[in-house]
């Protein structure tokens, strides 16, 4: 079976009302998903398998007042249980750094887990390098559930 990768446009967002069960964290928020498509600084890779998502990676290029070129930032990348360890996470992230050289990005980033031994297999294996750093990420709540 063939596997389409490729990165969704603004007028795509039905391609995403049939996505495999576990590719996403949740269900799609139809009015979210559209503003991202939407924005030009959004990116998001879809591996389509029979019509149907069955991985994504979701990226942000981003401008900073003190860098002289715009940078991609990494979101997050998955792939269903069921199409795991064929290439396609590879192809998602690769197809996102694509998309970073041709906005003409000056360089990529990702965190993740170093006990994600998948995730850390896929990055090392595409050529990132991991820093050495002891990174540490916080998060801070901005609204109530009632009001998100």
């Amino acid at each position: 079976m063939a596997i389409e990768v490729r990165i969704l446009g603004a007028g795509e967002l039905g391609v995403l009302t049939d996505i495999e069960v576990g590719v996403f964290d949740d269900p799609i928020c139809v009015p979210s998903a559209q503003t991202f498509l939407e924005d030009p600084r959004h990116r998001l890779a879809v591996a389509i398998c029979d019509g149907r998502v069955v991985g994504f990676a979701s990226a942000v290029i981003y401008v900073h007042p003190d860098k002289r070129q715009p940078e991609l930032w990494i979101n997050e990348l998955g792939v269903t249980a069921e199409h795991r360890r064929q290439g396609i996470g590879t192809r998602l992230l690769q197809t996102i750094l694509e998309s970073g050289r041709s906005a003409q990005c000056s360089e990529a980033w990702v965190l993740t887990e170093r006990t994600n031994a998948p995730a850390m297999s896929l990055y090392s294996g595409s050529g990132g390098v991991p820093e050495q750093h002891d990174q540490v990420m916080f998060t801070f709540t901005l609204a109530s559930e009632r009001n998100a």
